[in-house]
């Protein structure tokens, strides 16, 4: 959500941002309904002042006895009072039809982030490690789950449809491993507050983090109105809507390992067999309410925070800087990480770090109070996933997969798999 004085200010600035989106000047639009609406707002209470003034002339008509003018002046009254109620109506539709213009608008990108139209356009950072070798042709992480009898697709879409599995035995226990060494990790050394939050929100959270109004069709929502959350991150922003914050108390950091539930609409034919896209997934997310001067130092942080799960279980990976017809909707900057699956061959996501500015504070009303100033301030957001739990399980079996079928533990995962350093078909 964007502010709309500073449109009115700045709209060459404005429309240029969006342009970098592939969106023509929304300027324009925006600022002739929000003319529209001022000059409305000024006629209304013209004619709420005339209201006042009327209802003084009555007393004053009555108190010298001329009923007349009184009746007159009643009778005005009488007419004012509608136009009023319908100016009040017509403002509220004025009002409700600028928030829904601005609230469809993606974030405006910073000035470094590359500008390209898709994926195409995105710039590798970095990478860390080295790729596994194999003398063997190393198998995809669902041809080992279910060699192992520990990964059953067949049966999920007996009880679900496609895009779910199950997990058992060790590999059930290897996922809740995994979920727990990052939390652990992140609370333990980076100084996150661990949260449980509720999977399920009403439509003023999901608004709040920008997955409403324009991506509805992406969420699972129950017949009552509650969505389940597509990522823990929804729930853990509007930790704090609705507040003013203290300078002093902040940055603020959250964690969370939830189940994530995305319809996944416009996967059709995408990573259809395996783990990589489902309609249900684990993750550990990442959220961070900061001070607009802090708000890019904290991004790297995050990232920094992300990468280190993937230091210490050994996996190769690469940071990838998103260009902005990748990104987000509600993005201003976003880093995926990527991590090498060498039975896929290829790297895949398995994080994304994003810092979103004021975006999301506007849409939730979330504020802070500057050190020794009485007017409050915006917060700055940020989300990232510390990690996609079943994407690093899948890396995990794929990089430590053995020419056996096996699957060797990674040192920092066996303290959590009460000593096992291999899972092997029974």
């Amino acid at each position: 959500m964007f502010d709309i004085k500073w449109i009115r200010e700045d709209p060459a600035t404005f429309d240029a941002g969006l342009a970098k989106r592939g969106l023509g000047p929304q300027s324009p639009a925006i600022l002739g309904l929000d003319q529209e609406r001022r000059d409305h707002i000024a006629a209304l209470q013209e004619a709420q002042n005339r209201r006042n003034s009327v209802s003084k002339d009555v007393g004053a008509a009555k108190a010298a006895g001329d009923e007349e003018r009184a009746r007159g002046l009643i009778e005005e009254m009488a007419q004012l009072k509608t136009r009023i109620q319908e100016g009040e109506d017509t403002e509220r539709r004025l009002d409700a039809a600028l928030e829904t213009l601005l609230a469809g608008l993606p974030n405006i990108p910073l000035d470094d982030v590359p500008v390209g139209p898709d994926e195409t356009a995105n710039v590798e950072r970095y990478r860390h490690g080295t790729r596994p070798e194999f003398g063997f042709a190393p198998r995809q992480h669902f041809e080992i789950g279910e060699a192992l009898g520990l990964m059953d697709f067949e049966t999920a879409a007996r009880l679900s449809g496609a895009r779910f599995v199950v997990l058992k035995g060790a590999l059930a226990r290897l996922e809740r491993a995994i979920a727990a060494f990052m939390l652990d990790l992140h609370t333990g050394e980076f100084g996150y507050t661990e949260v449980v939050p509720p999977l399920l929100v009403r439509d003023h959270a999901m608004f709040g983090t920008a997955q409403l109004p324009k991506f509805g069709d992406d969420q699972f929502r129950t017949t009552d109105g509650f969505w389940l959350i597509p990522t823990a991150e929804v729930p853990l922003t509007n930790l704090v809507r609705e507040s003013i914050l203290e300078e002093a108390d902040l940055p603020k950091r959250f964690t969370a390992y939830t189940p994530c539930f995305r319809l996944e609409a416009g996967a059709a034919g995408k990573d259809t067999r395996g783990m990589i896209r489902q309609h249900q997934f684990s993750k550990v997310e990442l959220v961070s309410v900061t001070t607009p001067e802090a708000s890019l130092a904290e991004h790297e942080r995050m990232l920094a925070c992300a990468e280190e799960v993937l230091k210490r279980l050994g996996l190769h990976y690469r940071v990838i800087t998103l260009c902005t017809g990748d990104m987000g909707f509600g993005a201003r900057k976003t880093y995926d990480i990527e991590v090498w699956l060498p039975g896929q061959d290829t790297f895949r996501e398995i994080s994304s770090c994003s810092v979103c500015g004021d975006f999301q504070a506007r849409r939730m009303q979330a504020r802070y109070r500057p050190d020794g100033e009485k007017s409050t301030r915006f917060v700055h957001t940020l989300n990232g996933s510390g990690l996609a739990v079943g994407r690093t399980m899948v890396a995990v079996l794929e990089n430590y997969q053995r020419e056996d079928g096996s699957v060797q533990i990674p040192e920092a995962l066996r303290p959590f798999m009460g000593g096992m350093d291999r899972i092997a078909a029974g």
